[in-house]
């Protein structure tokens, strides 16, 4: 549609790849106003979550929608989960954290944080690989076991490491290889079942 109309059926399609959210960007990118939003808030065919950030009415819930939450309003195109929050996404955890971890580029370490959100920050040139789920991007299985194993405790990290090699999430060597880029090789070595 390039007739400068709102495109609310492209907005609600976009917001079916992500859990029933949206953004007001997104909106916006549908030629959607702020007035029409307000307007779709009223009519109940939206609500809105929280500052920026709208929901279709209705959607189903799902298991994982206070990460995606917490993920859409620090931006989709700026942070991916990390640490205890992609460890749980990976299943290779059975806390659930407290809070959602975020990691960004170093230059967007000053931006907004949510109520119950841990930023976490990472150089700007450096490429991120990531994995999905849940139609959320975190951080692979790799570089999640080696930034949470300094922050849980070693017995659980040690079943989450585990627990990934069984399932061929990583290996060995693409763990000894995170951690010492991470500088993080003495704590991983100690955790690293035996051979």
């Amino acid at each position: 549609m390039h007739d400068g109309k709102p495109n609310i059926r492209g907005l609600e399609a976009e917001a079916y790849q992500q859990g029933g959210y949206f953004s007001i960007d997104q909106a916006s990118g549908h030629r959607v106003s702020r007035q029409l939003l307000n307007h779709h808030v009223k009519q109940g065919r939206f609500e809105r979550i929280g500052r920026g950030l709208y929901r279709l009415r209705g959607f189903p819930r799902s298991d994982h929608d206070e990460m995606r939450e917490k993920w859409m309003t620090v931006g989709r195109d700026k942070a991916v989960l990390s640490h205890e929050s992609a460890l749980a996404l990976l299943e290779l955890s059975d806390n659930i954290p407290d809070e959602v971890h975020l990691l960004v580029p170093r230059s967007r370490r000053g931006l907004r944080r949510p109520a119950g959100v841990v930023i976490h920050t990472r150089p700007d040139v450096e490429e991120v690989a990531t994995v999905w789920r849940d139609g959320l991007p975190l951080t692979a299985p790799a570089r999640t076991l080696v930034d949470a194993a300094g922050d849980i405790q070693p017995d659980q990290a040690m079943m989450a490491i585990r627990q990934a090699l069984d399932r061929g999430l990583v290996t060995r060597p693409q763990l000894e290889h995170e951690a010492a880029q991470r500088r993080r090789a003495h704590l991983i070595a100690r955790l690293l079942p035996d051979r």
